[in-house]
This record gives C-alpha cells, sequence and structure tokens, in this order.
C-alpha cells in the first residue's frame, strides 16, 4: 500500500502583521486562516502546532484501535488528546513535548493489558514516528 496526502498553505505579508491560509487535498480545510495571532496569541483561525496535535491524536486512536482488534478487543470508544508545547530554543522556537492524553471504553480488557496496549499504539502511530524523523527539503522559487 502507498499513499501520498497533500496539503498547502499560502502566507501574504510581514510576520505579524501578515497572515496565511491552508487547505487540504481532501478539501475538509479550505483556505482557513491562520496568522501570527492565531499561533502566538488568542487570535481567530488555526496554526501549525493545533494541526499537528489534531493529526496525532487522530492518528494514536486510529493505531490503538487496530492494535486493540489485533489483540481481540474491540473499542466502544477512544478519546485521545494531543497536547503539543512550542517553545523558544536555540534562537527560534521548536516543538519539545506533545502529551497524550487517552480515555477508552474496551470491555473484557485489564488494566495492565490496556497499559501495554496503548503504549504499543503511542510508539507505532505513524505521527508519532514521523515526529523523529529526518526532514527533508525541496525549495525554489517560483
Amino acid at each position: 500500500m502507498f499513499m501520498k496526502r497533500s496539503a498547502n498553505a499560502v502566507w501574504k505579508g510581514s510576520i505579524k502583521e501578515g497572515s496565511g491560509v491552508v487547505s487540504t487535498q481532501s478539501g475538509i480545510l479550505d483556505d482557513t486562516q491562520y496568522s501570527f495571532k492565531s499561533r502566538f496569541e488568542d487570535g481567530q483561525g488555526t496554526n501549525p502546532e493545533e494541526l499537528i496535535g489534531a493529526a496525532h491524536a487522530g492518528c494514536y486512536a486510529m493505531a490503538f484501535s487496530l492494535m486493540l482488534g489485533e489483540a481481540g478487543y474491540e473499542p466502544n470508544s477512544i478519546d485521545a488528546k494531543a497536547e503539543v508545547s512550542l517553545v523558544e530554543a536555540d534562537g527560534g522556537f521548536k516543538i519539545d513535548a506533545i502529551a497524550l492524553t487517552v480515555k477508552a471504553d474496551i470491555d473484557g480488557i485489564d488494566s495492565e493489558e490496556f497499559q501495554k496496549i496503548a503504549n504499543q499504539a503511542k510508539d507505532g502511530c505513524p505521527v508519532s514516528k514521523v515526529l523523529n524523523a529526518d526532514i527533508s527539503l525541496d525549495a525554489s522559487l517560483s
């Protein structure tokens, strides 16, 4: 199986006064606003860290469901939250931590098995893996 998904961003103006829009291939985000204020203050719109958090929480919940199924359990529900921390570091900014919080309703599983599978899902989710991956760049001017 091989898949590619895409999203794009267009930014106009300076970092503090400018703004941008993000769109996804699926169209679920279509010219959705983001800005300095939505990232570092309480402005309207989304921001990269929020989008990473949504991707991580969604990926984790799916990976956990898969791994539970492989172990013979069917979850009634999995509620996953990813809290992404952005900090100043090394003269810039970096994401230094993501805290996953999970609440699940699963019949017939004991606490030890639940914790084991929950941790396997944390390590096995593709978004968890990419957060420690080498990043390449293909940049050009138009």
